[in-house]
C-alpha cells in the first residue's frame, strides 16, 4: 500500500487543508484496473480531528478493495468565518482525486465521500451543494468534477440549531447564518443516494439531525437508507476494537453499520 499527502491549497485558494491517501494496487489478474474510492471526513467539533480513528476508518474501507482518502479540512480560526471552507475543500479533494484517476488507479465515476459528526455537516451540505454556482466558482471547477457517487453520514449534524453545538453556544466562529448551513434546508433532486447510521440515544447529536435530513430526501425521492440503532455513545466510528475510546465504544450491533454500508456503496456505485 502506497500512502500519499497533498495540499489542497491552489493559485486561487490558500488553505491548510490536506488530503491523505491510501491507494491499493488494482487485482489485474482479475480483470481490475482501478478501484472504488472514498473521501472521508471525519469529525472533531470543527477543532480538530482524531488521527489515528480517522486512519483505522480509511484502512478499513482500503480492505475492501477501495482507494481510501482523508479530508484534513480547515479548522476554525483557520478560515473566518470557518463556513464555507470545508465544504469548498471537499470539493476540491473531488477534483483531485478526478484528476489523478489514472495514476491513483481510481474509477471517476465511482467516488463516494463519507462524513461523521462535524464531518457529517460538511458532507451533508456538500451533497446539496454540490452543483450549485457558489461551489463551482469558490472552486474554479466545473460542477461535473464535483459530483459525488453517493453519500455515507455517520451520527451526522445536519443543522447547528438542532442541539449541537449545545444551546447557547457561541458558534459565530463558524458561521453567523445557521440557516445558510442546516443541510436539511437545502437538499434538491440533484443529491446524490445517501446512507446514514445514528444511535438512538446518542448524547451529543440528537437523532433528529439524522431524521430532519433524511424526511428531506424522502421529499426529493432522493434514494437513501437509514439504520437507527437503539444504543451507543457519540463518536462509535467503527463502533468496536479498532475504534472503542471506551467500554460503552464497543457495540458489536452497531457496528453492524460498516457490512451494511460496504453492501450498500456495492449497490448504489454498481461495484463488482
Amino acid at each position: 500500500m502506497q500512502v500519499i499527502q497533498k495540499s489542497l491549497s491552489t493559485k486561487n485558494y490558500a488553505t491548510k487543508a490536506t488530503v491523505t491517501g491510501y491507494l491499493r494496487e488494482p487485482d489485474e489478474h482479475a480483470g481490475h484496473t482501478s478501484l472504488p474510492a472514498i473521501i472521508f471526513v471525519p469529525g472533531g467539533s470543527y477543532t480538530h480531528i482524531p488521527v489515528q480513528q480517522a486512519e483505522s476508518i480509511a484502512l478499513a474501507f482500503a480492505a475492501q478493495g477501495y482507494q481510501s482518502f482523508i479530508l484534513r479540512y480547515s479548522f476554525a480560526g483557520e478560515k473566518s468565518p470557518l463556513l464555507p471552507a470545508p465544504i469548498i475543500e471537499l470539493g476540491l479533494t473531488f477534483n483531485m482525486l478526478r484528476n489523478h484517476a489514472v495514476e491513483w488507479r481510481l474509477n471517476p465515476n465511482q467516488v463516494a465521500t463519507m462524513g461523521f459528526s462535524v464531518g457529517g455537516h460538511i458532507v451533508s451540505l456538500y451533497n446539496d451543494y454540490w452543483d450549485s454556482e457558489w461551489l463551482t466558482q469558490a472552486t474554479s471547477v466545473p460542477a461535473m468534477q464535483l459530483q459525488p457517487s453517493a453519500i455515507i453520514l455517520g451520527y451526522p449534524v445536519i443543522d447547528l440549531r438542532a442541539g449541537f453545538p449545545a444551546s447557547g453556544t457561541d458558534y459565530s466562529a463558524w458561521t453567523t447564518e445557521p440557516a445558510k448551513f442546516a443541510a436539511q434546508e437545502h437538499v434538491t433532486n440533484s443529491n446524490a443516494p445517501t446512507f446514514c447510521w445514528v444511535t438512538n440515544d446518542d448524547p451529543i447529536v440528537p437523532v433528529n439531525n439524522s431524521l430532519a435530513y433524511a424526511n428531506a430526501l424522502a421529499v426529493h425521492n432522493i434514494p437513501q437508507e437509514l439504520h437507527i440503532f437503539h444504543h451507543g455513545p457519540h463518536g462509535l466510528a467503527l463502533a468496536d476494537e479498532r475504534t472503542a475510546w471506551k467500554d460503552d465504544a464497543n457495540q458489536p450491533h452497531a457496528a453492524h453499520w460498516f457490512d451494511l454500508a460496504i453492501e450498500w456503496l456495492q449497490e448504489n456505485m454498481l461495484i463488482n
